[in-house]
């Protein structure tokens, strides 16, 4: 019984470690950006079709200067949503469900492992 309780343990963990390192995969992030290239800029200022990413982890939605929201961006930002991980998952993954009304006009990231990666490299571009 116990070396199979250490053979599935040891599978568990890989799996586990598998997991977790595929999630975090920055320059496959990176490389899913491209899809957002053309409208939101990597650095803290430059806002272009949609607002600048640079520090949006952390970020109550709607409130980036300079740019101009959508009323329904606006209200969720004053109703509490900040973009963590899990909402920047929920809302890139399907924005008009989680912001109805939201002017960003993106079918969403429906593969969860590139979903993930993608969110990895948002949080890399904290300053």
């Amino acid at each position: 019984m116990r070396p199979f309780i250490i053979k599935a343990a040891a599978v568990a963990a890989s799996l586990l470690a598998a997991s977790i390192a595929h999630a975090q995969d920055v320059e496959a992030g990176k490389a899913a950006f491209r899809k957002c290239a053309a409208c939101h800029a990597t650095d803290t200022t430059t806002n272009k079709v949609g607002q600048h990413l640079g520090d949006v982890v952390g970020r109550t939605a709607g409130t980036a200067e300079g740019f101009n929201f959508s009323p329904a961006m606006k209200k969720a930002g004053e109703e509490g949503l900040v973009w963590d991980e899990a909402n920047l998952k929920k809302y890139l993954a399907a924005p008009r469900a989680k912001v109805p009304g939201t002017k960003m006009a993106f079918a969403g990231i429906k593969k969860p492992d590139e979903l993930a990666n993608l969110v990895a490299y948002l949080e890399t571009l904290q300053e």
